[in-house]
């Protein structure tokens, strides 16, 4: 049985990492964690932040070495690979802004120095969402990306010793090309699951690469794996993190079954156990952390630490442990302690005082880190005709119209209501509203009401190319939004009125 606790300032002092996305937390040793870059409300950053193991303390070292566009170390990026071998920690790749990145940058750790490295052989193209691994204490594995215009399949490998990189040779037959996958080595292979793959589609397949190990002397070839248990749903921008005799994979975001558009968010916990080769969910005590994804997660011991993530809504600044049953901290309440809340902007802010009183009916879901989300959800949402508010709304706005009958009365005051609707803002938008705004966003996504938005939707800013922002078609009710989700659902509702 293991507990989910959220971090509380007693567990460690210092300053821990602010809310961010698409960051790399690695160990170095069983000495230190360091968390690099990420995003937050589009801003990307390049802080170091360290957390020492033994002394339960964050810290940001000074760094010196290698300058880059006027600053020590690597620009900001987010949705880059970092790998440790001994002391150092040596990163690739990325994004910034909307630029793909392929310089290569180590961190010697002892001594808290950068130096850009000028690498050579099969030098791989920029990228961000690859994926990677130490192989031993010397190599590093790289596997595929998104180069901004197409989804890669490549691998590379990297002599951290004489800085060569090489492009591997596979036989047989190669997975799908995708992005924000992940790679881990279990002895002598590399595991990669899941990924957004070429055309959008999340995938929840497992691979593994033998030939890696010069010794082995083994052709490089792929083979599918179909493991028995409980397998995780298709997913994307996932952690998965090793302990002990088996693989934990944790969060990432997949597609809602009938809406296969649009994106969910998980927070389940499931293991591979090496042992007997198969999938099994982690029993758990309590509730998880909200859903996430593109957070890191990481072994200290027999605990795992969770850092951050966006859940298509919110970037995360909290810090949760996942302990055994036996840890001392397990039985302690994992009632919410913020110690970094999720990013607000100031638009929201002001919003919030500006609406004052008008708003205290919904204060209480501003307690509410995120909203768990089955993939096998199916809303139960009443046609326009049948929706007696709705339509009530708009028939005030109408008042005096003259109309022949019923079926064209709900017509104009639906047609009322949603230019009504359009022209409104998160201020003068009424909270008796929000009802009857949310479900007819809701029908937007069914078959039958889906309008054509394709030539007016961009990608999401923290999600894989193709990812649509909707993210409020899975609420059962306006009961469950925060005060802060207006202004997006009200953005969004017009996006779909175009």
């Amino acid at each position: 049985m293991h507990h989910w606790v959220q971090a509380s300032s007693s567990d460690f002092s210092g300053t821990p990492p602010q809310a961010r996305s698409g960051h790399t937390a690695v160990n170095v040793g069983k000495s230190m964690v360091v968390v690099f870059g990420g995003l937050v409300d589009k801003k990307f950053l390049s802080d170091i932040i360290v957390y020492d193991i033994e002394n339960k303390l964050w810290f940001e070292p000074e760094c010196t070495g290698s300058e880059s566009e006027g600053q020590v170390g690597p620009t900001p990026r987010a949705f880059h690979v970092a790998i440790t071998i001994d002391c150092h920690m040596f990163i690739f790749g990325g994004r910034s802004g909307g630029k793909r990145l392929g310089d290569f940058w180590v961190l010697d750790t002892d001594i808290w120095q950068w130096s850009e490295l000028t690498s050579f052989g099969d030098l791989p193209t920029p990228r961000d969402f690859a994926a990677a691994a130490a192989i031993g204490n010397q190599k590093i594995v790289l596997c595929g990306g998104w180069d901004g215009k197409k989804w890669l399949s490549d691998v590379y490998v990297m002599d951290t010793m004489s800085l060569e990189w090489m492009e591997l040779s596979v036989s047989g037959s190669l997975p799908p090309p995708r992005c924000g996958h992940t790679a881990t080595m279990v002895e002598k292979r590399l595991l990669v699951f899941g990924g957004r793959g070429g055309g959008g589609p999340i995938m929840g397949d497992l691979w593994a690469l033998k030939g890696l190990i010069d010794e082995e002397r083994e052709t490089p070839g792929w083979t599918q794996l179909k493991l028995p248990g409980q397998a995780p749903s298709s997913r994307c921008g996932h952690t998965v993190t090793s302990g002990g005799h088996y693989l934990l994979l944790f969060g990432g975001h997949g597609t809602g079954g009938w809406l296969s558009r649009y994106d969910v968010y998980y927070n389940d916990t499931i293991i591979l156990d090496r042992v007997t080769a198969q999938w099994k969910r982690l029993p758990m005590s309590n509730e998880p952390p909200p859903p996430r994804a593109y957070h890191t997660m990481t072994g200290i011991g027999a605990r795992h630490l969770l850092i951050g993530g966006f859940d298509g809504k919110l970037t995360f600044g909290d810090l949760w442990w996942l302990v055994p049953e036996d840890d001392p901290i397990a039985k302690r309440s994992s009632v919410p302690q913020l110690i970094n809340p999720p990013e607000i902007n100031e638009s929201e802010r002001e919003l919030d005082k500006e609406r004052g009183q008008e708003g205290c009916s919904i204060v209480e879901l501003q307690k509410k880190m995120g909203i768990s989300v089955s993939s096998g959800l199916r809303l139960q949402i009443p046609e326009e005709s049948e929706d007696q508010e709705f339509v009530e709304l708009g028939t005030r706005l109408i008042e005096g119209d003259v109309v022949d009958d019923r079926a064209s009365m709900i017509q104009m005051a639906a047609q009322a209501l949603r230019q009504h609707w359009k022209e409104s803002t998160p201020r003068t938008l009424q909270l008796k509203d929000l009802g009857s705004l949310l479900r007819d966003y809701q029908r937007s996504f069914l078959p039958e009401n889906s309008r054509d938005t394709q030539s007016s939707l961009t990608s999401a800013d923290f999600g894989l190319p193709g990812t649509k922002t909707f993210t409020f078609y899975h609420m059962k009710s306006s009961s469950e939004l925060r005060i802060n989700d207006i202004p997006k659902l009200l953005e969004e509702y017009k996006t779909l009125l175009i």
